[in-house]
């Protein structure tokens, strides 16, 4: 019998016997089915799976696997992925890519992104195209050299499902992070393929489906060590580095999810991290700093002679324009949001704002869709410099700025915001595009 707590519903059936349905019925009803695969265990336990139940029933046809390379990765993720794509079954398709799409750059203050595979830039490659890839050289249309990863990844899936009705799985679990449990935990959102949780519309002709959200890193291994399923070989050397296996993560380098993380290259792949110094700026010191203060991570200090608001604007003042003006736009949405329509706080925070904190409640949200606990709206008379509560984090200050900077978190999730889809760039592709009529 199921019950619930805090919008999870925990029943008796486990996590394998779950994931097998949903591939089962995802199968059922689509015409193909693509794997994201990244060589990380999490898409590889979604590749054993979904190849599992196409042999069981005579479905390998149906099946793609897909993976997104970004050029500076573990040579054992190299490894494993070519590993990978040499032992599926010719029934398979595959599409290897090794485009120059604009992905994120967390390790400068002068680059908010990086483009692997530029042919432009190949003396500078961390190694040389695999075998078999799409790239440059073979891509079918003109490519856009001002394209994200993540508009990439959306375009290609467009483009794949144009003939047959589509379903990508993509393996994230909801455990990894707030962020994608909220992806997944979205309650009465029209957004969902026939009203399911794990699932995400891309167009009429093609969806986004998490089949192992549910699961704890603890399955993961557990399948991994019950099926005898291959996985890629730096999660032994992470584990004989002393890593625990929620601090595991097969990630691109230099991306904000990477930081703490990016030293680890000098110890597990060696070889391969004289070249990421050279790949993109800030490399070295973000492998000795990321993961503490001098990055924003953990408490950070400022000068006693500067409140946040000022530290913030003297930090934007060591800038590049370009940047700095990024940062100054999210500021203005933020001060928007806060400041003039309100935003939402739990209730729990809310009840614990100062008493001499100046602060209009605008009451309930004014929506439809259910939510897992109760908020409140409040629109606060200015801006916070910054609050001593249980989670300041929820709240608009300066100081979250501050750590934003620091961090080079140009997406300013730090502040709250979703992940983007540079913003930045497509204002600047619009002035470009609209200037002749200046």
């Amino acid at each position: 019998m199921a019950h619930t707590r805090i919008g999870k519903t925990y029943k008796e059936k486990n996590v394998y016997e779950a994931a097998k349905e949903r591939i089962k019925f995802l199968f059922n009803e689509f015409e193909q089915i693509v794997v994201s695969f990244s060589g990380g265990k999490d898409s590889g336990i979604v590749l054993n799976m979904v190849l599992e139940y196409a042999n069981d029933n005579s479905m390998l046809d149906k099946v793609c696997v897909y993976h997104m390379d970004y050029e500076a990765q573990y040579q054992a993720t190299t490894d494993f992925v070519t590993e990978t794509f040499k032992s599926l079954p010719k029934q398979v398709s595959k599409y290897w890519v090794c485009l120059p799409i604009k992905a994120q750059c967390s390790t400068s203050m002068f680059q908010t992104y990086w483009q692997p595979w530029k042919k432009e830039d190949r003396d500078k490659w961390c190694r040389e195209l695999p075998e078999n890839c799409i790239n440059e050289d073979n891509f079918p249309f003109d490519f856009d050299y001002e394209i994200s990863d993540y508009d990439f990844n959306l375009k290609f899936a467009k483009a794949l499902s144009k003939e047959k009705h589509t379903c990508f799985l993509i393996g994230i679990r909801t455990q990894e992070s707030l962020h994608r449990y909220k992806a997944v935990t979205k309650l009465e959102d029209n957004n969902t393929y026939k009203g399911i949780n794990y699932t995400t519309t891309i167009n009429s002709n093609c969806i986004n489906a998490y089949p192992i959200y549910d699961w704890l890193v603890d399955d993961v291994w557990i399948a991994y060590g019950r099926f005898n399923w291959k996985y890629n070989n730096i999660y032994n050397l992470m584990h004989l580095a002393g890593l625990t296996p929620h601090q595991m993560r097969v990630a691109s380098p230099f991306n904000d999810a990477a930081q703490e993380s990016l030293k680890l290259y000098k110890a597990l792949d060696p070889n391969n991290w004289g070249k990421l110094i050279g790949r993109v700026n800030g490399v070295n010191f973000t492998g000795l700093y990321g993961g503490t203060t001098a990055m924003g991570w953990n408490s950070i200090s400022k000068p006693d002679h500067f409140t946040w608001k000022e530290y913030m604007y003297f930090l934007l003042e060591t800038l590049p324009e370009d940047i700095r003006d990024n940062y100054l736009t999210k500021l203005k949405t933020s001060f928007a949001y806060w400041l003039e329509k309100g935003g939402a706080l739990p209730v729990e925070t809310f009840n614990e704002l100062p008493s001499d904190l100046e602060f209009e409640d605008l009451g309930k949200p004014q929506t439809k869709r259910k939510y897992t606990q109760e908020y409140r709206v409040v629109k606060f008379k200015e801006y916070l410099d910054e609050i001593e509560i249980k989670n300041p984090n929820l709240l608009p200050t300066y100081k979250r700025m501050c750590i934003a900077i620091m961090k080079n978190d140009t997406s300013c999730k730090t502040l709250g915001f979703g992940q983007t889809k540079a913003e930045l760039q497509r204002r600047k592709d619009i002035m470009t595009k609209y200037k002749s009529l200046l």
